[in-house]
């Protein structure tokens, strides 16, 4: 195990940005270590995820979680060496997935982490995906809200995110014909020859619209929604009645600064969730499911186990290229799940 440092390098949030993020919204700094009291643990980040729900903690307008303050560690989820148990929950060497932030080390309440078992064990990146909450937040979005049926139509934006190539994945194993929208024709040709995926759509090519209608002649009974924009607009006019979307999140708008220039199309999204009876509901992972994640944590690692599902990661090495990383992130520069590799462990 590597020697425990003196200092702490940490990233924290210098200032607010105002559209996209950039270099000065940083700064990586050094402190010392902070010591664990009784019933914490003192951990070394070994696994950072770097997650598109972090721009929205960046800026202090109000939604379902507290913004990090000026001068705080980023927030992140992140897998960990424990180097200081003082619970009896937890020994030294034990590996931990938690909300530690964007730094070497942290302190956190034994009770705020989660001890890896099975499959994560061997390849602890996975706690951070297909095992952690991309892959907690696919399955119950889709099976809880989007409800899939055999048969049915069902289209995924971000296709080969680490959320979205989950969501293509356990379409096919409920049996519906699945049609990814991804950025480039390299992530929608992995789509379809990797995740199994029947079509996949580059949202960068001309005519969105009218290939998605091509692809989709029976029309969308389920979208899962990731990215907004554009691709929205290309799926609206295609939604079947009583078709069922999830609203997991909305990439293209997270560094928007006001409304999308153009025509207003509240209207038209109201009248035909009206006419067409359709379900689109938000969700927050851990708030909305939390107590339902035993039930994923079993089937998905049956699934992984079995070979049905399959995952791919991008992995960014040190902590200081963090934040570039994340600003690929938000651009769709990523392929896969992106993580950084703090520490070798």
């Amino acid at each position: 195990m590597p020697q425990l440092q003196s200092e702490n390098r940490r990233i924290v949030l210098a200032s607010r940005p105002h559209g996209k993020p950039v270099d000065d919204n940083f700064r990586l700094e050094k402190a010392p270590l902070v010591q664990a009291k009784d019933g914490q643990l003192l951990l070394r980040t070994v696994w950072l995820s770097l997650d598109p729900y972090m721009r929205g903690r960046m800026s202090d307008a109000p939604s379902y979680a507290a913004p990090v303050q000026i001068g705080e560690v980023m927030t992140g989820g992140a897998v960990s060496r424990v180097v200081e148990s003082k619970s009896p929950d937890f020994k030294n060497g034990d590996l931990v997935v938690g909300s530690t932030g964007w730094q070497d080390y942290s302190v956190a309440d034994a009770k705020a982490v989660k001890k890896l078992e099975g499959a994560a064990l061997k390849q602890p990146s996975l706690a951070l995906g297909v095992l952690g909450m991309p892959g907690f937040t696919a399955f119950m979005g889709l099976l809880d809200i989007g409800e899939p049926k055999p048969g049915e139509t069902l289209v995924v934006a971000a296709a080969t995110g680490p959320v979205g190539s989950l969501v293509g994945q356990i379409g096919k194993i409920k049996g519906c014909r699945v049609v990814g929208i991804a950025g480039g024709e390299e992530k929608c040709r992995y789509a379809v020859e990797h995740f199994g995926f029947d079509e996949c759509l580059d949202h960068r090519a001309p005519d969105l619209d009218k290939r998605l209608k091509e692809a989709c002649p029976d029309g969308i009974d389920v979208y899962f929604e990731n990215v907004g924009g554009a691709v929205f607009d290309a799926v609206l006019p295609l939604l079947n009645t009583k078709a069922r979307i999830p609203v997991c999140g909305l990439v293209s708008q997270y560094n928007a600064t006001g409304l999308s220039e153009g025509q207003d199309r509240l209207s038209l999204l109201t009248g035909t969730i009206l006419k067409k009876r359709m379900r689109m509901q938000g969700f927050i992972i851990f708030d909305d499911y939390g107590h339902r994640y035993p039930e994923f944590a079993k089937q998905m690692s049956e699934w992984f186990e079995a070979g049905k599902i399959k995952f791919r990661e991008d992995i960014v090495e040190g902590l200081e290229n963090a934040p570039q990383a994340f600003f690929g992130l938000l651009e769709g520069k990523n392929f896969g799940k992106l993580v950084v590799r703090v520490g070798q462990d």
